[in-house]
């Protein structure tokens, strides 16, 4: 079940709210917990137990842990523990399978590979619960003390299977106590609502196009199709993420949470540097509170800050998935990083359009790493972008899909914000805001096509 299904919109969503909503202040959290536990096992029922397990032993670790002084063997020794069990569970989950297969390629063993499905949402809730142990050992906050709480925090289905990635610290006192208006509702609703046509009507639609490259074979297309195609894909991947996002964001604001912020128009970037500042915001934010600060940042000279970086990048790929097409995009951008902080950011300076085309290319060039199925495929798709191969094979879809493409480009910048919350409150955005739910629910009606890209990883 998915945020954008006629079954979530329709079904869980409204019992659940009326359920909530009756609910006395002390059994919220309590509804909230049963109803996310329940909203994914709608689609990992055996999964589910991990996510149970996750926070039993975080909860029991952490408590345990709070029990010694800050510095003290013990206290070390719990987080240690925790941070065991939790990359272990990853990498068991999620790497095992591309280790296993790389060892017996390597050094040509014949290990048996497990049969081991991806767990949804593991890679946004296992780093959320780290935060959360790793702050409270640096002692940000008390450990808490009631596992209910701790559990709704880790598994609120607004963001249990793909974020944002939400710290403890953001919604700890909401945990404890909130307030639940009218205008909490509305807000939430139209931010919902915002989310649902980015994913429906843009995400959807876009990759149509996408999957017409992918499917005609890269040896095939012409130049104009690859850009075309990864123009789609570029578009798709922002509407089919931040549309999540925002969705995620709009139901936790009618819960009484207030969800940080994932994306800010990354498309608008003057710089890859920039664009990173911009694009899955609490990532980004993790690693660097968690990974890259504690390596030491920038404050140990300039090897150690680009050995950091390296490092950093690195994880990051391997984030997103177990592949070498993800390693090297890490790598990619940690290239492209460095040369900026050395000396290319200067020069972009100069040029706000060049430093904008430039930061397009990059990251169109780099979302071919996250389409392909291989690296080779990878390659293979790049040359057909950066050498020429005449054809009219993506006319077609540029007059098919104009209508999508067009206000797609607009809406990927800030220029409908500006408008939306200086009159979201009048009559004409609440009518905009009625027809872009009815048509994302038509959409779904007569479309199969609704994945949700960030699933996979």
């Amino acid at each position: 079940m998915v945020f954008s299904s006629l079954e979530f919109l329709f079904r869980f969503l409204p019992a659940f709210l009326l359920l909530y909503f009756i609910a006395p202040y002390r059994l919220k959290n309590l509804v909230l917990f049963i109803g996310s536990l329940i909203f994914y096992a709608s689609g990992e029922p055996v999964y589910t137990i991990l996510v149970l397990l996750s926070i039993v032993v975080n909860y029991t670790l952490t408590r345990l842990m709070c029990t010694y002084d800050r510095g003290s063997p013990g206290r070390k020794g719990m987080l240690v523990l925790a941070m065991f069990y939790d990359v272990g569970i990853l990498l068991i989950f999620k790497y095992a399978i591309f280790i296993i297969k790389n060892i017996n390629a390597f050094i040509l063993s014949d290990i048996p590979v497990p049969d081991i499905s991806l767990p949804l949402g593991i890679s946004f809730y296992t780093f959320q619960i780290m935060s959360y142990v790793i702050d409270a050992y640096r002692g940000k906050y008390e450990c808490e003390r009631s596992i209910l709480n701790l559990g709704t925090y880790l598994v609120m289905f607004p963001q249990l299977i793909a974020g944002p990635i939400v710290v403890y610290d953001n919604v700890s006192k909401a945990l404890a106590k909130r307030s639940i208006t009218a205008e909490h509702i509305e807000n939430g609703f139209k931010t919902f609502t915002l989310g649902l046509g980015a994913k429906v009507i843009f995400a959807n639609n876009l990759g149509n196009i996408w999957n017409a490259t992918d499917s005609a074979g890269y040896s095939n297309i012409s130049t104009g199709f690859a850009w075309l195609g990864i123009l789609a894909y570029t578009l798709q991947l922002y509407f089919d993420f931040s549309g999540y996002s925002l969705m995620a964001i709009g139901l936790g604001e009618m819960m009484g949470f207030e969800f940080p912020r994932n994306f800010n128009y990354p498309y608008v970037a003057s710089s890859v540097t920039d664009f990173w500042k911009r694009w899955h915001i609490t990532l980004t934010s993790w690693f660097r509170e968690y990974i890259y600060i504690p390596l030491g940042g920038n404050r140990k000279g300039t090897l150690r800050t680009y050995l950091n970086m390296f490092i950093v990048w690195t994880i990051t790929g391997f984030w997103h998935g177990a592949d070498w097409n993800f390693i090297f995009w890490g790598m990619y951008y940690f290239v492209i990083l460095s040369i900026e902080r050395l000396f290319f950011k200067k020069i972009l300076d100069r040029s706000k359009v060049l430093s904008r085309i430039y930061t397009l290319v990059v990251v169109m060039s780099g979302w071919v790493l996250f389409a392909a199925e291989s690296l080779t495929k990878a390659f293979e798709y790049l040359g057909r972008m950066f050498t020429w191969h005449s054809g009219n094979d993506y006319i077609e879809y540029i007059q098919t899909y104009w209508f999508i493409l067009i206000p797609s480009i607009v809406f990927a910048t800030p220029v409908f914000t500006k408008y939306y919350l200086t009159h979201k409150n009048r009559v004409p955005v609440l009518i905009f805001l009625i027809v872009v739910f009815w048509l994302s629910v038509s959409f779904l009606v007569d479309s199969v096509y609704n994945p949700f890209l960030y699933f996979r990883f």
